[in-house]
């Protein structure tokens, strides 16, 4: 006999929206939005994310469906104008994804980290101190890694530009609360 449960079953959440670096958007500078892997979603998007059964934290693929691109992400408000998000502008570049471009915002799960490689992309990065401690203290701004990315921290008033190159135990990780060896690639640059 067919019997019904009483919780909701989940369901995906799946939006396409405008997206826009975080430059452009109106009103004091949002510095803490280009410093991490988060994005601002509209108050309509919280609205249905609530009223689904989803797995916290919220974490997302954003996808350049046009281009076959995407990243993860997770999010740091809701108050973007509705029909739009705004992304740091390392993403839109993973993206390739230009001022006002369509991305797909898909709710997904992912495994929790256990290891990230990172190649920096500047000999510069050689000259900080401890590279692997300023690393790891900017990931703490991030919700989670994709392999491929080139994802930009700032330290010192400076742009390091970073390739994602391996996550484990998948493709896309989350990093939220994780313990998660760090590694760094150097090259010899010449």
């Amino acid at each position: 006999m067919f019997q019904m449960f009483p919780h909701e079953i989940a369901r995906n959440f799946t939006e396409t929206y405008r997206c826009f670096s975080v430059s452009m958007m109106s009103g004091p500078e949002r510095q803490d939005v280009e410093r991490g892997g988060k994005i601002i979603m509209p108050p309509s998007a919280l609205d249905q994310l609530t009223r689904l059964n989803i797995q916290y934290p919220m974490l997302f693929k954003l996808s350049n469906k046009k281009l076959k691109r995407d990243t993860h992400c997770g999010v740091l408000e809701f108050v973007a104008e509705e029909g739009r998000i705004y992304l740091p502008y390392w993403m839109m570049r993973n993206l390739l994804v230009e001022e006002g471009g369509l991305v797909q915002v898909d709710n997904v799960s992912l495994p929790i980290a256990t290891f990230a490689k990172f190649q920096p992309q500047s000999v510069d990065f050689l000259d900080i101190t401890n590279p692997k401690a300023v690393l790891e203290n900017a990931l703490r701004m991030f919700a989670c890694l994709s392999t491929g990315d080139m994802v930009a921290i700032k330290y010192n008033e400076k742009i390091y530009e970073l390739c994602v190159l391996e996550t484990k135990p998948g493709k896309a990780v989350s990093i939220i609360e994780c313990d998660m060896n760090v590694r760094i690639r150097f090259l010899y640059f010449l």
